[in-house]
């Protein structure tokens, strides 16, 4: 459906809003000009009314998720230079709409100073729509190390407990951050999460989860073989090799990025820790927008923040997906 542009409204009606709305319960969802609107204002102010009514046949309404890790996908490589580099970036934007993606950070893995001289540049900040998700902007360091770089500014651990030194009882590593108490006073810190089932027992994942909530970024860390058959791919200057949901450096079995998709993450997430739809739809949309500092914008359903949501079943899995009110993805009737 495509909303047209001025004052076109759309009123969104028997739906379930799932995460964070500081906004009284509301059954129906008010959208104008891209923004969520307070129908208050509608209602009292211009005695106007809905243009389109769209009725979600009780379908849960969440923020839409935000993917600040993601190195490629579907045969692109974010970290690989080429004369078509916005093309890929183009396409991975318009595939992981139907992963409910509608924002993201392109990623680069280490690379050689060449590759970011001849990437960066090619990397701008663009708002999303039919064309594809918006575009917004690993260690081994102890704790005493982790503590001084957040206490300098530092703001959030990459994939947390993959690629860095492993929790010891007297020295826990990054793994620490998440209940040190030399974190500067208002400071959040925020970590990643591969949540497929491959990068993090379950029991890790459990463990992160309950010492520090509030601070779970959900990432999928994906990299050009997403969507594509097992085999050979590369991520940056390494070949990586696809087995089942299994990436590995090409013959080790060292893991190397991953081949899951946001959506895929929320559902592992909320089965392996048994927290609450809202928790886990939280950890996918506004935790990563705190990170960004958008969150005023962005990963909520609160008046005047961005009209970027999805529609879900009750499973998790979406149905359709919105950007700035209008819709850009949605399932077809053969289930594709």
């Amino acid at each position: 459906m495509s909303l047209g542009q001025g004052r076109l409204l759309l009123v969104l009606q028997m739906v379930r809003e799932l995460g964070v709305c500081t906004c009284p319960p509301r059954e129906d969802l008010w959208v104008r000009e891209g923004k969520i609107l307070n129908p208050e204002k509608l209602f009292f102010d211009e005695k106007g009314s809905a243009d389109v009514q769209l009725d979600c046949k009780d379908s849960i309404i969440a923020p839409g998720f935000i993917d600040v890790q993601i190195n490629g996908g579907f045969g692109v490589d974010f970290s690989l230079a080429t004369d078509d580099f916005k093309s890929g970036i183009d396409l991975v934007g318009q595939k992981i709409l139907s992963h409910g993606v509608t924002s993201f950070c392109p990623t680069l893995v280490t690379s050689p100073s060449s590759v970011y001289h001849q990437v960066l540049p090619q990397i701008s900040v663009r708002n999303g729509g039919a064309h594809g998700a918006g575009i917004l902007g690993h260690s081994v360091a102890n704790l005493s190390q982790a503590e001084e770089a957040v206490q300098h500014g530092a703001t959030f651990i990459t994939h947390l407990f993959n690629a860095m030194l492993p929790f010891h009882h007297r020295d826990p590593g990054i793994v620490g951050l998440l209940t040190s108490d030399r974190i500067p006073a208002g400071r959040r810190v925020f970590y990643g999460m591969i949540s497929d089932g491959i990068h993090t027992n379950p029991a890790a994942l459990r463990i992160a989860h309950r010492a520090h909530p509030k601070g779970l970024v959900l990432v999928t860390d994906a990299m050009a073989g997403m969507g594509l058959a097992p085999g050979r791919h590369t991520l940056g200057q390494q070949v990586v090799e696809i087995d089942g949901l299994n990436t590995y450096i090409a013959g080790t079995k060292t893991l190397s990025g991953s081949v899951a998709t946001m959506d895929t993450c929320v559902r592992h997430f909320q089965e392996a820790t048994g927290c609450s739809v809202e928790t886990a739809l939280e950890a996918a949309s506004l935790h990563p927008a705190q990170l960004l500092g958008i969150e005023h914008k962005k990963g909520t359903l609160n008046y005047d923040s961005d009209a970027d949501f999805l529609m879900l079943n009750d499973s998790l899995y979406v149905q359709a997906t919105y950007i700035a009110g209008k819709e850009v993805w949605r399932q077809d009737v053969s289930g594709m």
